[in-house]
């Protein structure tokens, strides 16, 4: 029997390593199970090119609880060790590494950097109050089994396993039961290793066996206890796309996501082996106008062993809404998040996956432009987003972005700029593009546009009032009017004038009795020259004022603290209608005020501004009047 002591220059490591991995010491599982997947993939490697002479076979890795005796067991059928690798690779190099990694991060507050792999075999420790390892290499060197009980001290003796492989013995700590319990290690298993490349056993299962031919209708169905296999060894991401039907991504989505009912509208296979490793699925769910609610739902693999579900930082973030998964070993998983956002790697990797899915929609749309269309209001947050956030997706999203009218019909940009140039090009030569982002609350200012001809767009995303601006700036001589942001031949002004019936002492004068009739803390008066047919009172919100709000309230973009601002609205007077002159001609002030009350609160109706006990006294107001 040897003993010794491990070299440690940094004083008392192992309460280190819990103290430093507490909040993450459940990985201590993924580690040794990856440990164990290597030497079995070793062995693999060394069967197959010859220069191990032993029968590879099926091997598995097997997790058993012992209760009563409080351990964990951790086997394989790998490579194992002999004495003098024992003494090497965990008493040398993995405490050393350890050791280092400690060392870097000891005066680190930002523990997240802590525990993503790099400690390996030493995260036993967070758990355990002695470890043991019990293996035999695939070499005739006899087994070794070497104990630590957190100390500095080790011993490394023969042992008498016969078989190859490697065996971890966790005597688990006091305060660290809950790995003693069936539940919570079957949730680690699940969480971490579901997609392992090697067979993982965790106990056993009964199966049901088809009933013999000669059984009788109420006989028993036959039954046998099977090895629990809690892995799938090659998950759909592993193969390749053309060996993949339409159900397996299906039933890959399942897999991933169990409780999710409603399957995703398509998905995105990525494989790429240069200049990077990556693989990975992603899907397009159906998704809401919630932005937040919807992230940190694409898990990301390092070698088929689960890291984490934030992936900020290595896909693009308009993407972080989609689901699926990336399996890279290219991406460094041990430094802090502000080197991840800088290293070469991720960012190509990052590039890839917006190019990817951009030339993904691009196919979608041009292959099945009618499906594209029935699919758009559930995909067009992320490709929104996308414009908004990366400019090489903006250039690429130009072909297969689309705008949906108020009557259902899409167009790319260009094809809209075709339909509309003739019509809404004002008289300063710029194209003006109406839209509306409620059709039933704006359902009379788009009523009046498309009795001009006009083209009014859906734009209903809360991210809308960004996006234009985007647009605004990128397309030239381009301008988006809300349809209820003016008059609608204040929006898109043409050429000829309109004669007033009233003259311009009338109007100062009609201006004046209206002026003093509403709140000037809400209403600024404009006197308009309109159709006679047109409404006498409209309330508008300039443009300008309410997209800063709604930019504002949605994050940057508008002048800091405008999303606070009372609102401000314009109420026009449309002096060629026969109200407004009626109102002008009233000799009696009630009766005045009356009319312009009513003519006000039908003005606020139809922009939804009308609630409470206003609407209330309108409605009462109303049936008087017409008594």
């Amino acid at each position: 029997m040897t003993t010794g002591n491990i070299n440690v220059s940094v004083e008392n490591i192992f309460p280190l390593i819990k103290k430093f991995l507490y909040s993450d010491h459940e990985i201590f599982l993924r580690e040794l199970i990856s440990n164990a997947t290597d030497a079995t993939l070793k062995l693999k490697h060394l069967t197959s090119i010859g220069e191990a002479k032993v029968e590879y076979g099926n091997p598995v890795i097997e997790v058993k609880i012992d209760k009563e005796g409080q351990k964990l067991h951790i086997l394989d059928q790998g490579i194992g060790m002999t004495a003098d690798e024992v003494q090497k690779y965990i008493n040398e190099v993995a405490f050393s590494g350890a050791e280092e990694f400690l060392e870097k991060y000891k005066d680190s507050k930002d523990t997240g950097i802590i525990g993503h792999f790099g400690l390996g075999f030493y995260s036993a420790f967070m758990v355990a109050k002695k470890v043991e390892i019990i293996t035999k290499s695939y070499t005739d060197a006899p087994a070794a089994h070497w104990t630590c009980d957190g100390s500095p001290q080790f011993t490394l003796e023969e042992a008498d396993k016969k078989d190859r492989g490697t065996e971890i013995i966790l005597h688990i700590a006091d305060d660290s039961t809950e790995f003693l319990e069936e539940s919570r290690i079957r949730e680690l298993l699940v969480k971490y290793n579901k997609f392992m490349p090697v067979p993982i056993k965790f106990g056993t299962r009964t199966e049901t066996l088809p009933k013999p031919e000669d059984a009788k209708e109420d006989d028993p169905a036959p039954t046998k206890e099977v090895d629990n296999i809690i892995n799938n060894t090659e998950p759909a991401w592993t193969k390749q796309p053309s060996d993949l039907k339409e159900e397996d991504y299906k039933n890959f989505y399942r897999e991933l996501y169990p409780m999710q009912f409603e399957e995703p509208l398509f998905h995105i296979h990525l494989n790429v082996d240069y200049p990077f490793n990556l693989t990975g699925i992603l899907f397009f769910p159906k998704l809401t106008n919630d932005i937040s609610i919807q992230k940190d739902k694409i898990q990301l693999y390092q070698n088929q062993v689960f890291v984490t579900d934030n992936v900020e930082g290595i896909v693009p973030e308009f993407l972080t809404m989609l689901k699926g998964v990336i399996d890279s070993p290219d991406i460094p998983l041990n430094v802090s998040r502000s080197y991840l956002q800088a290293d070469g790697n991720v960012k190509k990797i990052s590039n890839y996956i917006t190019r990817k899915v951009a030339d993904k929609l691009n196919s979608l749309f041009k292959d099945n432009r009618e499906d594209f269309e029935k699919k758009w209001n559930d995909i067009k947050i992320v490709i929104e987003y996308g414009m908004l956030s990366e400019e090489k997706f903006f250039e690429k999203a130009d072909k297969f972005a689309l705008y949906p009218t108020v009557d259902d019909t899409f167009h790319t940009f260009e094809e809209l700029r075709e339909k509309i140039k003739d019509n809404q090009t004002d008289k300063d030569d710029k194209l003006v593009i109406l839209y509306t982002n409620n059709k039933e609350e704006q359902h009379g200012y788009i009523e009046e546009a498309k009795a001009k001809g006009y083209e009014v767009l859906l734009l209903d995303s809360p991210i809308v009032a960004h996006l234009i601006q985007k647009l605004e700036t990128e397309k030239e001589n381009i301008s988006f009017v809300r349809v209820d942001a003016e008059p609608i031949d204040n929006i898109i002004k043409k050429d000829e004038e309109k004669i007033s019936k009233l003259s311009d002492e009338e109007k100062d004068k009609l201006k004046e009795i209206i002026t003093g009739a509403v709140p000037k803390e809400k209403y600024t008066v404009q006197l308009e020259t309109m159709d006679s047919n047109a409404a006498p009172f409209l309330i508008t919100q300039p443009e300008f004022m309410r997209r800063m709000k709604e930019m504002s309230a949605t994050g940057g973009g508008g002048m800091f603290g405008m999303s606070n601002m009372p609102e401000m609205y314009n109420l026009v007077v449309n002096t060629n209608n026969e109200l407004v002159s009626q109102i002008l001609n009233t000799k009696t002030k009630p009766k005045q005020e009356r009319l312009i009350r009513q003519s006000l609160d039908l003005a606020r109706l139809s922009q939804g501004l009308l609630k409470g006990e206003e609407l209330t006294n309108f409605i009462r107001r109303s049936f008087e009047m017409i008594k």
